[in-house]
This record gives structure tokens, C-alpha cells and sequence, in this order.
């Protein structure tokens, strides 16, 4: 048996096998044989059935089992013999009498380019009493109580309506309710109709148009003006909680009150913020990367990582509530992304390898450290963790990602610019 290596277009080679026959018809005689001592058929005791129905009846499937293995062994003696660095699986051909060709892709020689020519922007932050102020608001208001009140209504009120719509005269799907509850200027209808009901009191009605937007979600509805009764049944005003010593209990601070609740709020904060400037860096030295380091990436891969984004998605799907039979997607929509994810981890393992660049036991410590400190019981975190290997192995690589940035960044262009913690939470 023997094989012949051929360089097609970009990354794709193809090994023409050649296998003898005689071998495999052997090897496939030895199979049947050795099956026809246990082999049980209709009309004969296990063991006992002739070797021709045996082979009628396994013989094509046992052949395929053989030549399987042929075309496999012969192959991983080819890529070995060649030192090739196969990429993916092997696409086998007959290509005439005990000959096959395999066709596979390489995996690409990448050659970092000059670090130097990535500009890299790093913002600058620091958390300060505005910041906590602002997540302090956010988490009285996720705690606010409503007492009803004898007034007009105003924005940030609850309100408690009846209302009916109709478009043209005719009612419409959804336009109808009863006791509807609506905190007004939170968004959660429409603008219009949201602002109509400002300045009501309980026991009043009104009757006011309201437009669809153009692309509003229900098609029936987009660009149509209704127009609608509501009666205000009742109006209740939020108070939002003091930030006191039960303020600060409930949230889990046992002691120190509102100033540790201040305190813990501006290291989470500060956390935060560390977290959104090294996914920031991250993502623009990797885009770097890839503009500086040109390569072609196995498509092979690419198209693996396309089954797994679409697996992943079809059940994210399913668990939301969709029938599989109603889930319809593209193979294209996943391919960028797909195509991107397999070159930054060809990119980075490279990179990686050829500035021995690895994680230590320590690094992987403070990483786990880092994700425990925002849990009530961060010991718990951490042995959560060091109890599977898989874990560990997933912070790891981690690691070795963040001292990849590093190395860049030490090369790289790079320029700090101060920001604000509210301009980087929301643009991370």
C-alpha cells in the first residue's frame, strides 16, 4: 500500500491512497468467519447458520467496517510519513480499483506580524461618589413601594387603568384591559399613550389617539392610529427606601452600615469597571492581531464551529419556549462570527506557543479569587472550581488570553484616555 501527497488550492492537500484489494477481501473473509461462530439467524441455532447467508447478510456492512479501517490506518500513516498537520476531518473518493483520494485541509504556518503598527485605546477610570450615588438610586428604586394618593398623576406614578382601543371603530387584538397596572414614563407602552394618562385623577376618563410606530412589532398594527378610552381607577406614589442601617441589612451588610454598603458598592464598582477596560483591550488587540497577521483559515474548521454556534442557538431557542420544527436558520448568519472565533484561537495559540507564554498556578488562583469576590461566601466559589479539571482548565485559558494582551500591549501602540464610569458601562 502506498500514497501519493498533492497541494491543491490555499490549504486544502489530497492523498491519493492505494489499497489492495486481495488484503481487504481477506481481512473482510476473517471478519465473517470470526462473526459466524456467534452470528445468530432465522431458522438456526447461534453459530450454526452457512457461512454464504452469513455473508449475504453482513457481508457489505463488514466490508465497509474493513475498508474504513484501511482508509484510516493508510492515512495516518501518510500524514505522519509527510508530517502533515491535518486540520478537521478527511473527505474520502474512490478514485478506481483499491484507489482513493482523501481530501483535507492544513493547518496554516502563521507568522506574527509588527506588533507595533496596533493602536490600542485604554481607558482610564476611577469610581467616585457619583458612581455609588447612581447605584445606590438603582437599587432604592428596585426596592420602591407605592401608596395610593388623592392627586393628579405624574411621571414615575402607578397607575391602575381600564382601557379600550379601536382602529377605525373596529376593536383590536390586545387593545382591551381591565385594572392594568402602568408605572408612567417607564416605557413599557407607547409614549403617546403613556403621556396621555399624565394628569389624570382616580375616577377620571379619556378619550386620545394614539399612532404605531411604522416597524412596531405587530405587523397588523404598524402605522395605524387607534383610539382609546382609559379610565384612571387609581394613582399611587413611589417612596423609595431610606438608606439606613436596614437599607444597607437587607443587601447583606451585618455591619458598618450605610458607609460599607458605599464602601462594598465602590470595590464592586471597581471591579466592574477593571473587568469592561480588559474586555475593551482585549477586543482591540485581537482585532489587531488579525489585521497585522494575515492567514487563511481552515474552512473545515469554520464550518465546525458553525454547527456548534447553530446548536447552541437551536437550543437556546428551544428552552425559551420554540418548537425545533419552527426554528429556521441560516448556516450564513454564523459563518463571520464562526470564522473569527476559529482564527483568534488559531491566532492565540500560536502567539501563544511562540513566545512561551503559558498560565501559572498562581495566575490561575487570582483569577478564580477575582470571579469568587463578587459571591456572599467566596471560599465556596473557589473549591467550586478546583472540584473539576474542566473548570480550571477553562480559567486557564482565560489566563493565557489576558497575558497575550499583555505581551501585545507591550509593543502596541497605546494611548490612555480618561472616561467616565458611566461613558464605559455603557459602551462595554
Amino acid at each position: 500500500m502506498s500514497a501519493t501527497v498533492e497541494t491543491l488550492a490555499g490549504l486544502e492537500r489530497r492523498i491519493t491512497l492505494n489499497l489492495n484489494p486481495v488484503e481487504i477481501e481477506t481481512e473482510v473473509g476473517k471478519r465473517l468467519q470470526k462473526m459466524s461462530r456467534n452470528v445468530k439467524l432465522d431458522g438456526f441455532r447461534p453459530g450454526k447458520a452457512p457461512a454464504k447467508m452469513v455473508a449475504m447478510r453482513y457481508g457489505s456492512e463488514v466490508r465497509g467496517e474493513v475498508l474504513g479501517d484501511a482508509l484510516h490506518k493508510e492515512f495516518i500513516a501518510a500524514v505522519e510519513a509527510n508530517k502533515l498537520d491535518v486540520a478537521g476531518y478527511p473527505h474520502f473518493e474512490p478514485a478506481g480499483e483499491g484507489i482513493f483520494n482523501a481530501t483535507f485541509e492544513v493547518y496554516p504556518d502563521i507568522a506574527i506580524g509588527n506588533l507595533g503598527q496596533i493602536q490600542v485605546t485604554r481607558p482610564v477610570v476611577e469610581v467616585i461618589d457619583a458612581d455609588v450615588d447612581r447605584t445606590l438610586d438603582v437599587l432604592r428604586k428596585q426596592r420602591v413601594r407605592f401608596a395610593a394618593v388623592e392627586r393628579a398623576s405624574e411621571n414615575g406614578d402607578r397607575v391602575h387603568i381600564d382601557y379600550a382601543g379601536k382602529i377605525g371603530g373596529v376593536p383590536f387584538q390586545g387593545g382591551e384591559a381591565k385594572d392594568f397596572p402602568l408605572i408612567l414614563g417607564e416605557g413599557r407602552t407607547l409614549p403617546d399613550f403613556e403621556g396621555s394618562l399624565v394628569g389624570m385623577t382616580a375616577g377620571a376618563s379619556k378619550t386620545f389617539d394614539v399612532k404605531f410606530p411604522d416597524d412596531y412589532f405587530a405587523k397588523e398594527l404598524a402605522g395605524q392610529t387607534a383610539t382609546f378610552e382609559a379610565t384612571v381607577k387609581s394613582v399611587h406614589a413611589p417612596i423609595l427606601p431610606e438608606v439606613d442601617e436596614a437599607f444597607a441589612e437587607s443587601l447583606g451588610i451585618k455591619e458598618g452600615g450605610p458607609a460599607k454598603l458605599r464602601e462594598e458598592i465602590a470595590a464592586n464598582l471597581g471591579r466592574e469597571a477593571k473587568r469592561r477596560i480588559q474586555a475593551r483591550l482585549k477586543e482591540q488587540v485581537m482585532d489587531g492581531l488579525l489585521a497585522v497577521s494575515p492567514f487563511d483559515v481552515p474552512r473545515s474548521l469554520v464550518a465546525m464551529e458553525v454547527r456548534s454556534l447553530m446548536d447552541h442557538a437551536v437550543n437556546d431557542l428551544k428552552a425559551r419556549g420554540m418548537k425545533e420544527q419552527d426554528i429556521k436558520l441560516s448556516e450564513s448568519v454564523f459563518e463571520p462570527q464562526a470564522k473569527r472565533r476559529v482564527a483568534l484561537s488559531l491566532l492565540l495559540n500560536s502567539f501563544a506557543a511562540a513566545h512561551q507564554i503559558g498560565a501559572g498556578d498562581e495566575q490561575v488562583r487570582a483569577k478564580v479569587d477575582e470571579f469568587a469576590q463578587s459571591y456572599e461566601d467566596p471560599t465556596e466559589v473557589v473549591a467550586w472550581y478546583y472540584q473539576d479539571a474542566n473548570r480550571l482548565r477553562d480559567v486557564k485559558a482565560m489566563v493565557i488570553e489576558d497575558n497575550v494582551v499583555e505581551a501585545v500591549l507591550q509593543s502596541a501602540q497605546v494611548t490612555d484616555e480618561p472616561t467616565t464610569l458611566e461613558n464605559l458601562m455603557g459602551k462595554a
